[in-house]
């Protein structure tokens, strides 16, 4: 179970710094907000209350893929903003 953890917090947590600087992007595509809203109300959906089992799959599995679907979408011009913020920031911790 601790590697199952580790894994969505290093896979989902790049994903989530890198979706987190597209939303406040000058030129997000339009269909970022809408889909992470979306998004949002499905990981807090009731049925993960009532079905803990089926909770678990959505919050551990299904929630990071579709995350990383949305990074593989995003527009080449915020994938390389988002590196040049990113490599400022490394540099400035090191």
């Amino acid at each position: 179970m601790k590697r199952i953890f580790a894994l969505w917090r290093v896979v989902a947590g790049q994903d989530l710094r890198l979706l987190w600087f597209a939303i406040r992007h000058e030129q997000r595509p339009a269909w970022l907000l809408p889909a992470l809203a979306g998004l949002a109300l499905f990981a807090v959906e009731p049925l993960n209350f009532a079905v803990p089992v089926l909770g678990a799959v959505d919050e551990f599995v299904l929630v990071p893929l579709v995350l990383h679907g949305m990074v593989k979408m995003l527009p080449v011009h915020v994938l390389e903003g988002f590196a040049r913020a990113y490599a400022g920031r490394m540099r400035r911790r090191t």
